[in-house]
């Protein structure tokens, strides 16, 4: 295999691709990045659960494929100046690489050994804008579950319907969810979970751009393509939360708060909480104003965020990390807090009523 092409094609392209390959693996080759020589480049990344892979133009003079050490690969190509780049592998799988003076060789992987891709069986598809893909995963996948005993957690739910599209996360702590209006060929309804490893690259690959993210959804996989790139993962299974039912009808108490300072109260006050000692914040919702504080071995922490309406002295406490990923991820800087009890959840949407986005913080319990 030869080819030559322009070093930030390929710069580029590895980067997105290194993305999917495993970090450790018995199969050294699901390590690597297979690279394909045909009538383009196709570099492809695949650690058995998601893939990514991608085409350029090249200028090859000998077609082949080879698998090369990903994070090595990578390396190399970051480092090499900015000219043409031309890559070699010889039939003992000793691989060339050299731009301007650099020069590398290096032993690749048969590209026998790599895993073939799984292929997309096309049920239902839908359009979305790149900039609304990664702002809606951006906004929900703090509250993905990291507990591999409840798989279907470790994933986000994506539901279309009546031309809305829901993404929805949860761990058992917390609930975000986004809705957004798409377009939709026809009265299409259905859903699907994505795992959260899978999204978070997703949202990497994502431009500030309207151009599409196509969503394929095949039996048991689905691929997100834009531009150049395709991204496949499989489909997490099981019954995910019924998030309608989860969330309380009403409150007792409807507060009006200023996302920013807010959350600079929270921050404020979580500088004396140590990760080790779970140690939660106290908050007491007076009439307009909330009072937290904490104390931990490292000291005590107090402060106040005015808000509007009156919370009847309520006093919940929260994990603070948990009440700041959600002040952080929510879209809007006027929000509006629901609350029942020291016992209920806390939930949080914007003041003008529409259901854009939910953030819902269950909360921990106090000691005397």
């Amino acid at each position: 295999m030869k080819f030559t092409c322009e070093k930030y094609l390929l710069q580029s392209a590895i980067a997105n691709t290194a993305r999917a390959a495993a970090a450790k693996s018995p199969n050294p080759a699901l390590e690597g990045l297979l690279i394909e020589a045909t009538n383009s480049v196709k570099i492809t990344g695949y650690d058995l659960v998601k893939g990514v892979y991608t085409s350029f133009a090249a200028d090859i003079s000998e077609p082949g494929s080879i698998v090369l050490t990903a994070r090595l690969f990578e390396n190399i190509v970051r480092s090499l100046p900015d000219e043409i780049v031309t890559i070699t592998s010889e039939s003992n799988n000793m691989t060339r690489i050299i731009c301007g003076n650099a020069d590398f060789s290096i032993m690749g992987i048969d590209a026998e050994n790599f895993p073939e891709l799984p292929a997309v069986d096309m049920q239902k598809s839908i359009k979305i804008p790149q900039k609304t893909m990664k702002d809606m995963i951006n906004q929900t996948i703090f509250a993905v579950s990291d507990n591999e005993a409840r798989p279907v957690y470790t994933g986000a739910l994506f539901e279309i319907s009546s031309g809305k599209l829901t993404v929805v996360s949860v761990d058992g702590y917390r609930l975000a969810m986004r809705k957004e209006e798409i377009e939709t060929v026809g009265e299409q309804e259905f859903s699907f979970i994505a795992p959260g490893a899978a999204l978070q690259d997703l949202e990497k690959m994502c431009g500030d751009t309207d151009d599409p993210v196509t969503i394929v959804l095949g039996a048991k996989n689905i691929s997100f393509s834009l531009g150049s790139y395709v991204l496949i993962t499989r489909r997490l299974e099981g019954e995910f939360l019924d998030y309608k039912k989860a969330i309380p009808a009403d409150y007792t108490y409807h507060l009006k708060v200023k996302r920013s300072d807010m959350l600079r109260a929270v921050d404020r006050v979580s500088l004396i909480i140590d990760d080790r000692i779970k140690n939660p914040l106290r908050c007491v919702f007076g009439a307009g104003r909330v009072n937290m504080y904490c104390v931990t071995a490292l000291g005590k922490g107090e402060d106040i965020c005015e808000f509007q309406g009156d919370g009847g002295n309520l006093e919940i406490g929260f994990n603070n990390r948990y009440l700041q990923d959600a002040l952080k991820a929510a879209p809007a800087e006027d929000l509006a807090l629901g609350l029942s009890s020291g016992s209920s959840p806390c939930v949080v949407v914007p003041t003008d009523g529409s259901d854009k986005f939910l953030y819902m913080i269950l909360p921990v319990r106090l000691r005397a």
